[in-house]
């Protein structure tokens, strides 16, 4: 009897243990074991983001009541990735091969044909969902999505048509990008320059970051046709920046200044999150560098978490150039003012956040609560119009 209840108290530990190390990772990356190596020399010197001891309270209540936090536009989503807008119509990609149109208080789901089936394991499936500039007349939209084929887990971006309530595939930009159940990248803007703009993840393999003749762990540059613009910084490459871990968030400011977010290391240390600047032809480092490391010939952050990871996602930037971003693990919206370095929470208490747009001045956030790692309410997830954010 006493060994037996020993040996219970011994399976308990280990799997507290192993839950530990999962927390450990950035976004609870399953496949994720703490790295043998020790931490930096020079330790972090970012503190940890503060949170305000005062944050609005999260209570929708009827819709136009000033005093709620938030009023839901949509409920019931499955894993929705990104927030797009056609006018006061908004359109959301569902990993599992969806878009959802939201019209007012209508929602429709509307269904995907694609040449290739969508591969949803992990973190992977279809992600990116870009509107054409020309939308309004060509009802065309880039997307990014996972598939497999010949048993490799790969990306690829193309290009869809709206047809009525569904979308088919009229073709592929770009194939063969490195895919993985996890760092899969997949978020996608169309740059001041008008031309397309693709982050990709390392794909679990992350020496392919520095390979620059790989498209794993790179900012990607393409024109809306799918070539390779003249101006790339390596010749016939779709490359525009490499050592990225998995890039998700992707913005510039008033002044046509390039930021991405990006997620640090798992294990011990994890943490490190990050915002960069993004150059032409850039070496952000990974894996050889992060947080305050350096090396010569690559870029360290303008900002990093130091040893507390929130898994940045989608970004945006508001009307005084702050960087607005969605957290995953870090379970709120972050504001970064590169005037002053600060970040801090502007809005929290709904869980994991994936993506994060404006327009006309009112911020819209989706929760990604229903992803397998998030702990879902009885409507999620949900796309949501925030209130009373300063």
């Amino acid at each position: 009897m006493v060994m037996a209840v020993t040996k219970r108290i011994a399976a308990l530990v280990m799997i507290s243990v192993w839950l530990s190390v999962l927390a450990a990772c950035d976004d609870n990356e399953p496949t994720a074991l703490p790295p043998t190596t020790n931490a930096p020399a020079n330790e972090a010197t970012n503190a940890p983001v503060d949170k305000p001891a005062e944050t609005a309270t999260n209570n929708p209540v009827e819709p136009g009541d000033p005093s709620a936090a938030y009023e839901v536009l949509a409920e019931e989503l499955r894993i929705p990735w990104v927030i797009a807008f056609d006018g006061d119509i908004v359109y959301i990609s569902e990993r599992e091969g969806n878009i959802v149109k939201v019209d007012g208080k209508e929602m429709t789901r509307q269904s995907v044909n694609l040449l290739k089936n969508v591969h949803g394991q992990g973190e992977g499936g279809f992600l990116g969902l870009l509107l054409a500039p020309d939308f309004g007349q060509s009802k065309t939209a880039y997307a990014y999505h996972t598939y497999e084929e010949n048993g490799r887990v790969l990306n690829r971006v193309i290009l869809l048509k709206q047809n009525g309530d569904q979308w088919d595939e009229v073709s592929a930009l770009l194939e063969g990008i490195p895919g993985a159940a996890n760092h899969d990248g997949g978020r996608m803007a169309i740059g001041p320059d008008n031309l397309l703009y693709i982050t990709t993840g390392d794909a679990q393999q992350k020496e392919l970051a520095q390979d620059r003749s790989s498209l794993a762990g790179k900012i990607l540059r393409m024109t809306l046709e799918g070539k390779v613009p003249d101006g790339n910084p390596f010749p016939d490459s779709y490359v525009y920046s490499y050592g990225h871990r998995n890039p998700q968030g992707l913005a510039w400011n008033q002044e046509g200044v390039m930021f991405n977010t990006e997620h640090g290391p798992s294990g011990d240390p994890g943490g490190h999150d990050e915002i960069n600047i993004i150059e032409a032809g850039g070496n952000y480092g990974w894996p050889n560098i992060y947080g305050d490391q350096q090396q010569k010939g690559m870029i360290t952050p303008v900002y990093h978490t130091g040893e507390e990871a929130i898994a940045p996602s989608g970004m945006t930037i508001d009307d005084n150039n702050r960087l607005l971003i969605a957290a995953l693990r870090g379970e709120a919206l972050y504001r970064y003012d590169p005037a002053t370095k600060a970040m801090d929470v502007v809005f929290e208490g709904e869980g994991r956040l994936r993506d994060v747009k404006m327009k006309d001045g009112s911020i819209y956030v989706i929760t990604n609560n229903t992803d397998g790692r998030g702990t879902p309410s009885e409507n999620d997830d949900r796309l949501l119009l925030l209130k009373n954010v300063k």
